[in-house]
């Protein structure tokens, strides 16, 4: 019974998250891209682009467009995945043709800016329900193994051949804010995604260890792991304990000063943590 209602769980904040970015990501084309000639990155900036030319609904380049991508994620990256986003992009299909938004504004500047967060807004939103209404990413994911590419390049150069026919197509002025409502838009989908809150590695060496980690464990409420190893400069007296923890980047100026007046001296490494599980730490919701 229990695993029964943890996976109704899953499945209703899972289809939650969904249904609230179709609607964030139909808002953001009606009410500002669609009514406005605007174009964005992505398979959405295709259909966009194609809308302007053929004048056919841009629902219909939508789901005709991302398919070969979900065909692609049902072979090589998950079934479910796939199902999910291609129930996604037909839903918002149906809300961009059926729901009519209002038209918020004509300023340029407002529609680039607000359109793409509404859009970004939508997809991190589906992206968190485990599902996606851009393809892009997808193959992306698919060539960076294939090309040994980078998936933000490949999403890079794809958008860059898109903006460049938006330029010839409609005009450089609409290309170059479709370059800012794609800004907005992925800059949405990273907060949407990691928040506010990233994390960040501590890696602490010091003669001061145990007065650091009772430190880190009383004072800032946080876990930490000792790791012993030793000092490979010096084989004298080379025993060493390397102290591990993980804290919010908001925590790393006070984190620094508390270790700094415990040991000067203490070596400190730190590296950005994209997500967490478990621990004494304040966690994100998981994807």
């Amino acid at each position: 019974m229990t695993k029964i209602r943890y996976k109704l769980k899953c499945f209703l904040t899972d289809a939650t998250f969904i249904i609230l970015g179709i609607l964030s990501a139909g808002f953001g084309l009606e009410g500002f891209l669609l009514p406005n000639s605007f174009i964005d990155g992505g398979v959405t900036g295709i259909s966009l682009l194609l809308k302007e030319v053929t004048g056919i609904s841009v629902s219909l380049y939508l789901v005709l467009l991302n398919i070969p991508f979900i065909a692609l994620a049902f072979f090589h990256v998950e079934k479910t995945f796939a199902i999910k986003s291609i129930i996604a992009i037909i839903t918002l299909a149906i809300v961009i043709h059926f729901v009519h938004y209002p038209v918020v504004t004509s300023d340029k500047v407002l529609i680039a800016a607000f359109g793409g967060f509404f859009l970004g807004l939508g997809i991190g939103l589906s992206i968190r329900g485990g599902a996606v209404l851009d393809g892009t990413e997808i193959v992306a994911i698919y060539l960076s193994r294939k090309l040994n590419l980078k998936i933000s390049d490949f999403v890079l150069i794809f958008n860059v051949i898109i903006f460049g026919f938006g330029a010839y197509v409609l005009s450089i002025e609409i290309a170059l804010y479709a370059i800012l409502t794609y800004l907005t838009a992925s800059k949405t989908i990273d907060f949407i995604l990691e928040g506010i809150e990233e994390y960040t590695g501590i890696t602490i060496i010091s003669e001061q260890s145990e007065e650091i980690r009772s430190h880190i464990i009383h004072e800032m409420k946080r876990a930490v792991t000792i790791y012993k190893g030793e000092r490979g400069y010096s084989r004298e007296n080379n025993e060493v304990a390397i102290l591990y923890t993980v804290i919010t980047r908001l925590e790393v100026a006070k984190f620094q000063r508390e270790i700094n007046q415990i040991d000067p001296n203490a070596f400190i490494v730190m590296n950005s943590v994209k997500d967490t599980k478990g621990g004494m730490i304040k966690k994100r919701p998981h994807i």
